[in-house]
């Protein structure tokens, strides 16, 4: 704990991420154009949580209620509960004057250039980035340690002829197949998760093959095979655990590269499918607005920045606390 203390800057991000991912995940919660309760003609209702036909609140006419026009019209009796933030990431704000707008006491940090708030755009925007992020870093490393542990602990032909199939996956254009891909299927957060999958996984795998290599011929291994102890235990029960620097250590590094590729290709126009709120695709607005709409640059840039040095500074520290115990 003491040598956990040292990284203070680890610890600010760690704290952070946790509030940002907290506040993320629970955005309907903070961010929202339905009230969190309303009371009306003495009945409790939860809009955040149930859809309430107008009829209900006697509106006729219309499919979806618009609770701040019902607002106007609430007696004295009733009342209304509303999130912190009254905007959901897909609704236009059609009282400003011109889009994008300027932050205001409505937009806190205004509104992109059809009039979505831009908090509410950014606070939900983390979902699809962390779970890009997550996604990509855990089936990499999941496949790049199976073949990695695989080709290090047989070795031999395996390994040769393993090792030159992975050698041209890696030759590949990687970002050009990639946008190829993106451009002729329709993408969506998973099919982008499997697209970046496809080349990420590989350099894990390098790492973890050199630890099974170096690992096999220890004494406890040779121990267990002269017990006859399954293949598969010797690999993912003895030798697993003793080769987790690399996992642990790089892991951080990973999510915040994949952070960073999943706000490229938003930013390109191949990543995730409009209206989906994504960080890239307001950083893409910025450039085209900058002269008149400058806040499109700092809310998203400060945030994708904050987020990547948080997980910098947490793969330092991770990284200082391995070497401190070799």
């Amino acid at each position: 704990m003491k040598k956990l203390k040292k990284h203070k800057l680890a610890l600010v991000g760690c704290l952070f991420l946790i509030l940002l991912m907290f506040f993320s995940l629970t955005a309907e919660v903070w961010s929202n154009s339905k009230p969190l309760v309303l009371k009306y003609n003495g009945q409790n209702y939860f809009p955040i949580f149930k859809d309430y036909h107008p009829s209900v609140f006697g509106i006729e006419n219309q499919f979806v209620t618009d609770y701040r026009e019902l607002e106007k019209n609430l007696s004295d009796q009733d009342s209304i509960l509303w999130p912190i933030n009254k905007w959901n990431p897909l609704e236009s704000n059609k009282t400003v004057e011109r889009y994008p707008a300027p932050p205001s006491k409505d937009n806190w940090f205004g509104t992109d250039d059809r009039g979505r708030d831009i908090f509410a755009r950014l606070l939900y925007g983390f979902r699809y980035t962390l779970l890009y992020a997550v996604g990509v870093w855990l089936l990499s490393y999941l496949i790049g340690t199976f073949f990695g542990a695989i080709f290090g602990y047989f070795g031999g032909k395996l390994d040769l002829i393993g090792g030159r199939l992975i050698e041209l996956i890696e030759m590949t254009p990687q970002l050009l197949l990639l946008i190829t891909l993106i451009s002729i299927f329709d993408p969506s957060i998973w099919l982008l998760v499997v697209f970046s999958v496809l080349f990420d996984w590989t350099g894990i795998y390098h790492y973890m093959r050199a630890q099974f290599l170096q690992l096999r011929k220890r004494e406890f291994v040779e121990a267990a095979q002269a017990l006859s102890v399954p293949t598969w235990k010797i690999i993912f029960r003895h030798l697993l655990p003793n080769a987790l620097t690399p996992i642990l250590t790089f892991s951080p590094f990973s999510i915040a590269t994949n952070i960073s590729g999943l706000a490229l290709l938003d930013y390109l126009g191949l990543g995730l499918k409009p209206p989906t709120p994504s960080w890239g695709e307001l950083i893409a607005q910025a450039q085209k607005y900058f002269s008149m709409a400058e806040w499109l640059v700092w809310y998203p840039s400060t945030l994708l920045l904050l987020t990547m040095i948080s997980f910098i500074q947490i793969g330092l520290a991770v990284r200082d606390l391995n070497d401190s115990k070799m």
